[in-house]
């Protein structure tokens, strides 16, 4: 199965995870089109000022794969940054945000697994 880019279903999601601003969502693909137990396979962008509020993965694991830009993450209240080219696990009860600084978007490759 493929997904050409310029056909992939988009959403935009205002304060998601009660983070600041909009984050648009563009599913590689929907959770029920893959076998393995999946709950998101998507690309985030997240624009300057905008985030993913404080939340936490219990059963699941959740991938960032940061694509493009630069953002401020906060895993179990420890804060980091991350940039291009960096990939990064979360999850078994785990909570974490992620925020945009700016200027430039954040990109993202987030996927969810559950157990």
């Amino acid at each position: 199965m493929i997904h050409r880019k310029d056909v992939r279903v988009s959403e935009t999601r205002e304060h998601m995870r009660g983070g600041s601003g909009k984050v648009t969502v563009r599913h590689y693909f929907k959770p029920e089109e893959i076998k393995a137990r999946t709950r998101l396979c998507a690309e985030l962008r997240i624009p300057a000022g905008a985030g993913i509020g404080n939340h936490d993965h219990m059963d699941e694991d959740e991938i960032y794969i940061i694509r493009q830009g630069t953002g401020i993450m906060t895993e179990n209240d420890k804060e980091f940054t991350v940039s291009a080219g960096d990939a990064i696990v979360t999850g078994q009860g785990a909570s974490h945000s992620i925020r945009n600084p700016g200027p430039d978007d954040l990109v993202i490759t987030a996927v969810i697994i559950k157990y």
